[in-house]
């Protein structure tokens, strides 16, 4: 019993950047892993009449960033502790994420992912999908509207990348990027692909390609074709190799509306 209202209580709320141009992936995002966020909101640049989205009225992809963690602080920040956003060509486990966070704090000002070094900077890289808390969440929302420290155009020399100025913005508030990885030291949120990572191995470590790929645990991967991300769903939700159990001590249920898998 304890088990279950800790399932239903654990919400996470997911954010989709996308672009009419993406709009197979779009599909593909929208029929496959999303249905098992808590809820999922796209956000686009434009009004795109097939899909149902947030429509944030620019092109810019720090911008609609922005609006979209306003969008979605103002609307739910009393009713999800944790907010992930991606872009239409990441797959992700959520229920593997959110038994990443069950040891993490969401009153705690951090953020995490796949982090990489810029200098002195240290992001999460959006390729492979960003985690806020909702101190992280409280704390952006309050800098957002102070230009000196969070601008809306970026550099003024040269543009950097949103999730770069998106570090910039926490680190003035005190956020820190935090790399997410297994009990054995390997990255849970991947910038590439399953099948790019097996073929990687196989180059490198032939003889370990399946100890060598990827965490048992992983949460994303990234630069996925539509095919790839309903293939993804076959081998996560729908595959099962009989004779082989785990023993699990939760269980993440998907919400109600999710009939796909």
């Amino acid at each position: 019993d304890e088990r279950m209202e800790l399932s239903k209580s654990f919400r996470v709320y997911c954010i989709i950047l996308v672009k009419p141009k993406d709009v197979s992936l779009w599909a593909a995002v929208k029929e496959t892993w999303t249905k098992h966020c808590d809820k999922a909101e796209f956000f686009s640049s434009e009004n795109v009449k097939v899909f149902k989205s947030i429509n944030m009225e620019t092109n810019d992809m720090w911008l609609m960033m922005r609006k979209a963690y306003k969008y979605a602080f103002d609307n739910y920040r009393n009713q999800y502790n944790w907010f992930f956003l991606a872009r239409p060509t990441t797959f992700a486990i959520i229920e593997n994420l959110k038994y990443f966070l069950l040891k993490k704090d969401p009153s705690q000002p951090f953020y995490l992912g796949h982090t990489v070094k810029s200098g002195d900077l240290e992001y999460v890289s959006v390729e492979g999908g960003i985690v806020l808390s909702i101190e992280s969440m409280k704390r952006l929302n309050h800098l957002l509207s102070i230009p000196e420290k969070c601008p809306e155009q970026g550099g003024m020399i040269w543009k950097i990348s949103e999730d770069k100025q998106l570090a910039v913005c926490l680190k003035y508030a005190g956020v820190l990027a935090e790399n997410a990885e297994d009990s054995e030291g390997k990255d849970v949120f991947n910038t590439k692909s399953v099948g790019l990572f097996i073929k990687e191995a196989m180059t490198n470590h032939p003889n370990l390609v399946v100890e060598g790929c990827c965490s048992d645990m992983a949460v994303t991967f990234n630069g996925l074709t539509p095919n790839q991300m309903h293939v993804m769903m076959y081998g996560v939700y729908r595959l099962r190799a009989f004779g082989h159990v785990f023993n699990d001590a939760l269980v993440f249920l998907p919400p109600n509306v999710s009939d796909n898998d």
